[in-house]
């Protein structure tokens, strides 16, 4: 093991210990547990001081039953008016290198036939002064809807940035959604905001897995899920559910066991498409204890090993458990546990897998077994450095790259000074093939590339949680974005792409500059930055990046301007036209641009002299205009 890691299994029951030393997991289940007895209720919550706690209910049937499209999947773009997954993805990701984002049908619906009646509620509690953190948690397919109700949270609040933080926590909840999915909660950084709570032997997160439909037990699932509806609202009322045969049992638990051992052991190219992948953290609990993975491979690994050692009884029974399995977990580790079954060896790294070991209740299994969990869990062993180390590495990067900012800051400077008066923008925008200038763009090239290899580690999670949070990479991110983008701007129109592609802001803007916008907007203002705005001289840097693209539209209307003869869509150029003019006209009163903007042969004043020049021809052709229909009205001219 690389010397510059910890172990990864030490940490992973490390933070099962830091989970469980909290009130969260035993309050989530409380509160599951009232929502599972309160079966004329979709959903409850309580407040805690400043965290609230939803909880949905388990007992509900999804939309249409378990029929034979219950593991149909349908594209999840947005949920109620909230779009999904937009905000951190690069352009070329969208179309060209996955799937579509796709879930289970039956629990989309589900969760959408009750949507509206929670969803004010939610904005009050959220909107709601005293709200620190929102819990929301789940049981069984209470932590389906849990997870969508969650998303539904996050990218509500993604687009307002409130100070509140979200955490969804599941119980025995069924797989949700397919690879691209997963791959896009990754993106967004929402893995840590998930802790799926799952039993050793409970055969309710690994069905999907397989196509039960083959097995010709649709009408037995049907039974099964009402024994377990039952008895989550009343431990009583389950004996009178239609009960499934032992050998129905087993067929089910060989059905599973089978197709997830299969997708388990998957090696290169899927020879059995996995539809549904896990996602977030799962927080795997047995009798010894727990253990916390969040690696796909791993986490679909250790569902398969664990239900190796389970029976089919046990592995229905099990779902009915966690309530036994949430207490004991936290009795364990309120006293401190500090005895093992096996031997602790002195290395760290080797006593992490014991301590893995011994929480996932493998520890009494053969020799084979124990060796196959290590086995899995090396797979959970980070590859390559820590994503803190990744940070720092990051930032002796950003010191080497410094010099071509501010090379690129210094040919600003130089073009300021220029006879022709042009600026910044517009002498890149006509540079010719001077050593100076084409060192420029090899700069800017430069920096580019170091840029999306900061957002590729992020979205890779190869960087800590809160990178995005920092303020010298908000800030760094952002003087680069100023200095830059403007010489992006000019390239492109430069070249002519707008003619074959479209203007900038519509077509050409790289995805970095989209995120670096929304790290800015949701950085953390200190003292004396609400007043940035007072300012007394020129900025050395126009603060609106997109400006000069702005600017090529706004030409692009005069032109359109002089050639339309619609007086409707006529009118409507000029309302843009009105609404660009003001625009710059207050960044420049409020001296939120460069100077540059406004040298004399600039792209801008240019354009301002061509607009006073259309709109005196347009006062002549009103007032000509005018005297014409008093003429044909009879009236004499003075």
């Amino acid at each position: 093991m690389a010397s510059n890691e910890t172990s990864p299994f030490e940490s992973s029951e490390m933070l099962a210990t830091l989970v469980a030393s909290t009130p969260v997991l035993v309050e989530s289940w409380r509160l599951c547990s009232e929502a599972n007895a309160s079966a004329h209720r979709r959903f409850v919550t309580d407040r805690i001081g400043g965290v609230v706690y939803v909880a949905f209910s388990g007992v509900q049937m999804v939309c249409g039953g378990w029929d034979p499209s219950w593991r149909n999947l349908v594209p999840l773009e947005s949920i109620g008016d909230v779009a999904l997954f937009s905000s951190s993805r690069l352009k070329k990701k969208v179309e060209e290198e996955e799937d579509p984002v796709m879930v289970h049908a039956g629990m989309l619906n589900l969760f959408s036939s009750f949507f509206n009646s929670f969803h004010n509620q939610m904005l009050e509690i959220v909107g709601n002064a005293d709200t620190k953190s929102v819990v929301i948690t789940g049981h069984s397919i209470g932590g389906a809807t849990a997870s969508l109700c969650t998303l539904w949270l996050l990218s509500y609040l993604q687009s307002i940035s409130p100070n509140v933080s979200v955490l969804c926590i599941t119980f025995g909840s069924p797989l949700l959604g397919n690879k691209s999915f997963s791959n896009a909660i990754l993106r967004e950084r929402w893995g840590g905001n998930f802790c799926h709570v799952v039993s050793e032997h409970d055969i309710m997160p690994r069905l999907l897995f397989a196509p039960i439909t083959i097995t010709s037990l649709t009408a037995q699932l049907n039974f099964l899920l009402q024994f377990w509806h039952l008895s989550m609202t009343s431990p009583d009322l389950g004996k009178f559910a239609i009960q499934i045969s032992d050998k129905e049992k087993a067929e089910l638990f060989n059905a599973v066991m089978n197709y997830l051992e299969a997708a388990a052991t998957q090696d290169g190219e899927a020879s059995l498409p996995i539809l549904f992948h896990p996602f977030g953290s799962y927080y795997f609990v047995s009798e010894e204890g727990a253990v916390c993975v969040d690696s796909p491979v791993t986490i679909i690994k250790m569902m398969q090993l664990m239900l190796s050692t389970s029976s089919p009884a046990c592995s229905i029974e099990d779902h009915l458990r966690y309530g036994d399995y949430v207490n004991k977990v936290s009795m364990q580790f309120l006293l401190q546990r500090n005895s093992m079954q096996r031997n602790i060896p002195d290395s760290s790294y080797e006593a992490g897998f014991e301590l893995a070991i011994q929480s996932s209740g493998i520890a009494n299994q053969e020799e084979s077994a124990i060796m196959d969990v290590k086995e899995c869990l090396k797979t959970a062993r980070r590859i390559g450095p820590s994503p803190t180390l990744n940070a720092a590495s990051l930032a002796v990067s950003l010191s080497k790259v410094a010099p071509y900012r501010a090379q690129i800051e210094w040919y600003k400077s130089w073009c300021d000074e220029q006879d022709e008066e042009m600026g910044y923008y517009d002498s890149f925008k006509s540079r010719g093939s001077s050593k100076k200038e084409m060192k420029v763009n090899m700069n800017r090239v430069k920096l580019a590339r170091f840029w999306d290899d900061v957002i590729d580690k992020l979205e890779k999670n190869d960087l800590p949680r809160d990178f995005n949070n920092r303020a010298k990479w908000v800030n760094a991110s952002h003087s680069y974005k100023l200095v830059v983008e403007p010489l992006d701007i000019a390239e492109y129109y430069g070249k002519g792409l707008h003619l074959k592609n479209g203007h900038y802001m519509q077509h050409g803007r790289e995805g970095r500059y989209e995120i670096f916008d929304k790290w800015w907007k949701d950085r953390r203002v200190g003292n004396g930055e609400e007043n940035i705005n007072d300012r007394s001289q020129f900025a050395s840097l126009t603060q609106d990046s997109c400006f000069w693209a702005r600017v090529e539209e706004a030409r692009d209307w005069l032109s359109n301007v002089r050639s339309e003869m619609d007086t409707n869509k006529l009118a409507k150029v000029w309302d843009k036209i009105e609404k660009f003019e003001k625009y710059a006209v207050k960044l420049i009163e409020n001296m939120e641009v460069s100077k540059d903007v406004l040298a004399r042969n600039s792209s801008y004043s240019i354009w301002v002299e061509d607009l006073r020049e259309l709109k005196h021809m347009k006062a002549n052709m009103q007032m000509v205009s005018h005297q014409c229909t008093r003429f044909l009205d009879g009236e004499v001219a003075p």
